[in-house]
């Protein structure tokens, strides 16, 4: 899919927790980062690259890793997505081979997925998806947050 302009952002997980961290809270659970289990999934190379250029040559030196991860994935029928997941008030961002049966599996592109598991959605979650990055979803975000400051201020 698509990155952030540093793509470090992304490949560490940082866009995805920040996301899983937004939904958190909206559900009243008072999580900082720090409380969020992240299982990275790149070599310490690339987790310690102190610039772009360091970072992908980081990944590249490490292809073969990436290959295998892929090819298991594969053999199995499996995509590579990065998850997150609020279970009980335990926030955690891991990357998961996905079969096809997976509301994330058709996940591509620019568009994100938040599947429901509750007692009501049990077997089969509710699942909402739509695009998450892009300037005009950016910036309706952003609109939204300041009228709904504007209107609690009155």
């Amino acid at each position: 899919g698509y990155t952030e302009p540093d793509p470090r952002i992304d490949l560490n997980g940082l866009d995805v927790i920040r996301k899983l961290l937004i939904l958190a809270r909206e559900a009243g659970y008072q999580k900082e980062i720090k409380e969020v289990q992240f299982n990275s999934f790149l070599p310490s190379e690339a987790q310690k690259a102190i610039s772009v250029e360091t970072f992908y040559s980081a990944l590249e030196e490490n292809e073969p890793f990436f290959k295998q991860l892929y090819t298991y994935a594969e053999k199995k029928g499996a995509k590579l997505k990065v998850i997150a997941q609020l279970s009980e008030g335990a926030l955690q961002v891991s990357l998961q081979e996905v079969l096809p049966d997976s509301p994330f599996y058709h996940l591509d592109g620019k568009d994100n997925i938040v599947a429901l598991y509750t007692d009501m959605y049990a077997p089969e979650p509710l699942v909402v998806k739509g695009a998450g990055a892009g300037s005009k979803i950016t910036a309706s975000g952003v609109f939204s947050d300041v009228m709904y400051l504007a209107n609690i201020k009155r």
